[in-house]
Parts: structure tokens; C-alpha cells; sequence
């Protein structure tokens, strides 16, 4: 028995507010990378993804509310389905990707978002401490917490340098040269780090 044409309606709706909503997403972490919270621009977002402001507030309520769900998407997500000793290699390869296939571009909207109000600053500090929370479990208890910190801020500062400043020849290095000599030195930081790196693959981006 088909569907009744109030309810076929009411699924098509769905389905296209779906689609708005991801769209809207997909634009507001692209904007948000490129741009940095502040100079992303709600009319700017709306445009890129081919709706109006009217959706965008109906969705996500305001900008602060939508900048929160595309940190979740990308690096909360990441936090969930990347095993401890697997997530600074994944976030690196992440972000070295740029916006090519594989890419997660949450470390670079907290890069160019940096500085901004308090309150993304807040959002920004927490999910560097659940970082910070999982890379410590890698090493003994005494200094873990320490190491760990020492860690992502080598992770921000190749983003700053590559991704931000665009300073060569770390800017244009082949991914795969800047994880091997990254990883490989790192192992001497975090404790319990694996030796060996992968080349892509599927442990090479986000789960």
C-alpha cells in the first residue's frame, strides 16, 4: 500500500530539511575554516549553502549554536571513534588534508577562531582538553598530563604554521613525509605511541 500524499508530503519535507540542515553544516565549516568564527558571517553561511537565514536561525537557533555542532561533527566525533593511540595521527593527517577527500577541518576553525569572544574561546579550550584528556592516557600518570599538552600544542603549531601562515616548505610537504617525521619523534613524548605510522589507508582520516 503506497503512502497517503499527506504523509508522502510530509516524508519529502523531511528529507529536503535534512538535506538544508547538512548543507548549511558543510558551509558553515567550510566558511568557519577559511574565515574564523567572527568574520564567517550568518548571510555568508546561508548563501553558500543555497538557503536563507531564516533556515539557518529555524535549525541551529543562532551562529554560536551552529559553530557548536560543527565542532561536534568534526572533532568531538573524532574523540569518539579514534582509538587513544591512533587520534594525534588521525588529527594531523586530518588537517593536513585541507579540503581534499579525507579532510577534517576542525583543528583549523579553532585555528583561525582563536582570539575570538569569550565564549567560542571557552568552546575552543574545552575540546582541546578532551584531547588533551585522551593523548594523556598514553603516558604514565606523573607527567601525562603534561606530555599530552606538550603534544597538541606541536599538533596546533604545525596547523598554525602550515594551515595559517602558509610557511614554506611545511605548507605544501606531502602529508605523508610530515606524519612520518611528526609520529616518529612523537613517540619519544607520549609513551605508549605505536612506532609504526600508516600511509593513508583507513586509519588515516577520520572514522
Amino acid at each position: 500500500m503506497g503512502e497517503s500524499p499527506q504523509r508522502g508530503t510530509e516524508g519529502a519535507y523531511r528529507r529536503d530539511a535534512q538535506g538544508t540542515r547538512l548543507r548549511l553544516l558543510d558551509a558553515a565549516s567550510e566558511l568557519f575554516a577559511e574565515r574564523g568564527y567572527e568574520r564567517a558571517t550568518v548571510r555568508d553561511i546561508a548563501a553558500r549553502a543555497g538557503a536563507n537565514q531564516a533556515l539557518l536561525f529555524r535549525y541551529f537557533g543562532s551562529k554560536k549554536a551552529l559553530f557548536g555542532e560543527v565542532m561536534a561533527r568534526g572533532g568531538q566525533e573524532q574523540l569518539r571513534t579514534t582509538p587513544a593511540e591512533r587520534l594525534f595521527e588521525v588529527a594531523l593527517r586530518g588537517m593536513l588534508a585541507g579540503d581534499g577527500a579525507g579532510a577534517d577541518r576542525s583543528l583549523e576553525v579553532c585555528l583561525r577562531s582563536i582570539g575570538g569572544s569569550d565564549e567560542i574561546a571557552d568552546a575552543l579550550r574545552g575540546l582541546g582538553e578532551e584531547y588533551a584528556e585522551v593523548l594523556a592516557t598514553l603516558s604514565g600518570p606523573d607527567n601525562g598530563g603534561l606530555r599530552a599538552d606538550l603534544a597538541l600544542s606541536w599538533l596546533l603549531g604545525i596547523g598554525l604554521m602550515r594551515v595559517v601562515v602558509v610557511k614554506e616548505p611545511l605548507a605544501s610537504a606531502d602529508p605523508d613525509t610530515v606524519c612520518r617525521l611528526v609520529v616518529g619523534a612523537l613517540g619519544s613524548l607520549l609513551e605508549s605511541l605505536p612506532n609504526d605510522v600508516e600511509k593513508g589507508g583507513e586509519n588515516g582520516g577520520i572514522a
